[in-house]
Formats: C-alpha cells, structure tokens, sequence
C-alpha cells in the first residue's frame, strides 16, 4: 500500500469515528479521550491492524492514536529515492534504506501521540491537520 491510499483510507476511518462522537455530543476532550490505544482497541477494532495483535506502533503508556500519522511527516510516493521524511528532523526519527529507496522511521518519537500535543494541534478534521504530509500534491 502507498503512503497516498494508507493516507485517505485513514482520513476516512479517523472522520467516521470523529463524526460518531459529534452526533453523541462528544467535547473535544472527550474525543481526544476516546483515542486512546486502549479505548480503541476496545471499541474500533478495524481501526489499526496492531490491535488484533495486541501490539503498540510506539512504547509509550499513554499512546494517543487521535495523530495516527504524524503531522510533521512528509511523503512522496512518486519520488525516485526518499519517499519519507520529518519536517522538523526530530533526533528520534531515523532513515531506513531499503531496495534503494529511503523511508522514514518515526517509531522512536512520541511527539504526536501524547495528549497535550493533540489537544494543541486539535482539529476535527484529520486531512486538514495531516494537509502538509503528501508532498505529491
């Protein structure tokens, strides 16, 4: 799967979630809440594949998966060599080359994922916070 479809097949599923907890009359710390790597694990089962796994992208404690993506990642699927990269060069990222071709790790960085930084960065809309990301367009 390219960055591009893992990307809009994502936006879809964060905007059905997102838009479940408008009709219920969620606060925007009550849906920021409800990401939690536990509660949706619980109750999204479909939204990440680890979850079958019992398994977590990052080893943090209080993984928040509202920024599944980070908005500080950059991608381009049509590039010849690096496909991905950080934005901000966090010292926890590292590149990894493979097939000749460069990819960003971001699984060091937590940045994204703790709840002060989502309620910071906080919009309903995923796509419009992620909007930098694909750098193909």
């Amino acid at each position: 799967m390219s960055y591009k479809q893992w990307f809009e097949n994502h936006a879809l599923k964060h905007k059905k979630i997102v838009d479940k907890l408008i009709k219920r009359g969620f606060s925007k710390e009550e849906i920021v809440d409800y990401f939690s790597y536990e509660n949706l694990k619980e109750k999204e089962r479909d939204f990440c594949p680890l979850f079958a796994k019992n398994k977590k992208c990052h080893d943090i404690e209080d993984l928040n998966c509202y920024f599944c993506g980070c908005p500080y990642f950059r991608f381009d699927d049509n590039a010849p060599k690096t496909k991905s990269t950080c934005f901000i060069k966090s010292k926890f990222g590292r590149k990894i080359e493979s097939k000749n071709v460069i990819h960003q790790d971001c699984s060091l960085c937590l940045l994204p994922h703790k709840k002060s930084f989502i309620l910071k960065h906080f919009d309903l809309d995923w796509k419009r916070v992620m909007k930098r990301c694909d750098e193909s367009e």
